[in-house]
C-alpha cells in the first residue's frame, strides 16, 4: 500500500519541456474550442475581460512566455458553455 504522505518529487527545471508541452495542449484546445465556437480572438478576450486580444493571441500561441492561468480558462469555459475539461482534453491524431 502507498504512503497516502508521500509524494513524488520532480525538479521542473529540469521538466521544462513537460510543461510547454501542457501549456501546447492547453493552448491547442483554447483555438480549436473558440474555432469551433466561430468566435473572434476578441470577442472572448473581451468576454473574459481583456480591452484587446493581444494576450489572448500571444497565449494561443505561446508567444512571449504567454500563457493560460486557471481564471483565463474558468471564464473561457463560462463564456464559451463548455466543461473546463476541454481544454485538457488530449486528441488523438
Amino acid at each position: 500500500m502507498l504512503d497516502k504522505n508521500k509524494m513524488k518529487i520532480v525538479d521542473f527545471d529540469e521538466e521544462v519541456t513537460l510543461l510547454n508541452e501542457f501549456y501546447k495542449l492547453v493552448s491547442s484546445n483554447v483555438i480549436r474550442v473558440r474555432k469551433e465556437k466561430n468566435i473572434s480572438q476578441l470577442k472572448l478576450a473581451n468576454a473574459i475581460g481583456h480591452q484587446s486580444p493581444t494576450f489572448l493571441g500571444k497565449a494561443e500561441i505561446l508567444a512571449e512566455n504567454k500563457h493560460f492561468n486557471l481564471e483565463h480558462l474558468f471564464k473561457m469555459s463560462v463564456v464559451l458553455e463548455i466543461d473546463i475539461n476541454e481544454f485538457f482534453k488530449t486528441t488523438s491524431s
